[in-house]
C-alpha cells in the first residue's frame, strides 16, 4: 500500500496517504547499505521492520492521521548523505569524493536513482515532517548481556577527535643512555594511560579511545623522536566531552613536561549530542510494557540517520540487541524473535506518534 518514488538524492521513500489532509508525514526507516564485508542486520532490520509496519496497518485497515513514509536512506555507511541532504548540509564537494568501486559519490547517487545536481531541493524544514523514528540493532552487547529485549535511546552521542602529537628527539638506542633520551613513544605510553584513567575515573556512560599510532623514525634501533595519536571521546553531553578533554590536556602537558618531550593537540572533528524526544522515548517504553518486553534507557554510541533529523522534527529511536555486541562483521546476528519485538514495539510507536505529534 505504499506509493514509491526516489527522491534526488537517491533515497527511495513509500508514501501511505493519511486522513487527514495537510499534516506532515510521520517518517520511519532506516538503511540497506552495508560496509565492506558487512553483516545482514545493521540498517536493514529497521527498513524491514518499517514496511511491515506498513504492510500490518493495511492489512488491518488501521489508518492513520498523519501520512506515513517508509524510507530508505542512501549513502548511510559513507556519510549519511542522503538523510543530510534532507537537513542541506551536504557539500557541493562532496559528490565529487571517491565512493567504493569506481564511482564518485555523486555519480553513485544518480546511479541509484538521484539528481545530484537538485539536492537543494531536498532540504526540510521544521515542520515539514511531523516525526521521525527509527529501528536499529544495537551495535552493542548491553541488551544482549543484560537480557533486555528493547533499548530506549536517550539519544545519540555526541562525539570529538584530535590528533595529539608528542616531539622528542630521535637518537641511537645503543649509546643514548636511558636517563638521557626524550623518548616519544615512552611519554606517549604514559598519556595513553592517562587517558584512560581519566575517561574512567567518573561516574558515566563516556568512552574514550586511542585508535591510531605513528611512531616516528619507526626503526628498532632508533628512539622514537615523534608519535602522532588519535583521541576519540563520546559522551551525551558535549560539556562532559570537552570537560574530560581539558582535564587530558593538562594532565597529558605535565607528562611531557616530567620526561623532556612537548606535546600538541589539533581538534579534527566534531559531531553535536543529538537528543531524542522525551514523548517519543515514553511512547517506546509505554510499548514495550504492553507488550511484556523489558527496556533500558541508554545511549546511541554509533550514528544513524536519526542525527540528521535534529533540527527538522522530533526523533526517536528504538534498540535490539546485537548478539555478543559485534556488528559490521559477518557474524552480526538478532533473532527473528528479537527483530519481531522490536517491529511490534515499532508499530505501536507509531500509532502511539500519531496521536501525539498532533499536539506538537
Amino acid at each position: 500500500g505504499l506509493m514509491p518514488r526516489f527522491d534526488v538524492a537517491g533515497n527511495l521513500i513509500g508514501r501511505r496517504a493519511g486522513r487527514i489532509d495537510g499534516l506532515a508525514p510521520i517518517v520511519a526507516g532506516s538503511h540497506i547499505d552495508t560496509v565492506p564485508n558487512g553483516g545482514h542486520y545493521d540498517g536493514i532490520v529497521g527498513v524491514m521492520s518499517a514496511i511491515e509496519v506498513a504492510r500490518t496497518l493495511k492489512q488491518n485497515g488501521i489508518d492513520l492521521d498523519h501520512p506515513l513514509e517508509v524510507v530508505v536512506w542512501s549513502n548511510e555507511e559513507g556519510g549519511k548523505t542522503g538523510s543530510r541532504s534532507w537537513a542541506g548540509t551536504v557539500q557541493e564537494r562532496e559528490l565529487d569524493l571517491p565512493s567504493l568501486g569506481d564511482k564518485a559519490l555523486g555519480e553513485g547517487m544518480a546511479y541509484i536513482g538521484g539528481e545530484p545536481e537538485k539536492l537543494a531541493r531536498n532540504t526540510r524544514r521544521p515542520g515539514d515532517v511531523a516525526g521521525y523514528i527509527e529501528l536499529h540493532v544495537e551495535q552493542g552487547a548491553i541488551l544482549d548481556r543484560q537480557g533486555i529485549a528493547i533499548g530506549v535511546v536517550e539519544g545519540i552521542v555526541g562525539i570529538k577527535r584530535w590528533y595529539i602529537t608528542v616531539r622528542g628527539f630521535a637518537n641511537h638506542a645503543g649509546t643514548t643512555p636511558m636517563d638521557q633520551r626524550q623518548d616519544a613513544l615512552y611519554a606517549t605510553a604514559l598519556m595513553v594511560t592517562e587517558i584512560r584513567r581519566i575517561i574512567t575515573g567518573e561516574p558515566g556512560r563516556q568512552v574514550g579511545t586511542v585508535g591510531r599510532l605513528d611512531v616516528s623514525p619507526g626503526a628498532p634501533n632508533v628512539i622514537p623522536g615523534e608519535v602522532l595519536f588519535s583521541l576519540e571521546i563520546r559522551d551525551l553531553s558535549m560539556e562532559k566531552v570537552t570537560r574530560l578533554f581539558t582535564q587530558i590536556e593538562r594532565s597529558l602537558g605535565e607528562i611531557a613536561l616530567t620526561n623532556d618531550v612537548e606535546v600538541s593537540f589539533d581538534q579534527y572533528y566534531e559531531s553535536p549530542e543529538t537528543p531524542t524526544d522525551v514523548g517519543i522515548q515514553n511512547l517506546v517504553r509505554e510499548s514495550a510494557a504492553a507488550l511484556g518486553l523489558g527496556s533500558l534507557d541508554m545511549p546511541s554510541g554509533a550514528g544513524h540517520d536519526g542525527q540528521s533529523m535534529k533540527d527538522i522534527a522530533p526523533l526517536g529511536m528504538i534498540f535490539v540487541p546485537s548478539k555478543d555486541g559485534v556488528s559490521h562483521a559477518p557474524t552480526e546476528f538478532t533473532s527473528e524473535e528479537q527483530i519481531v519485538n522490536g517491529a511490534n514495539v515499532l508499530l505501536r510507536t507509531i500509532i502511539g506518534m500519531d496521536q501525539l505529534l498532533k499536539y506538537y
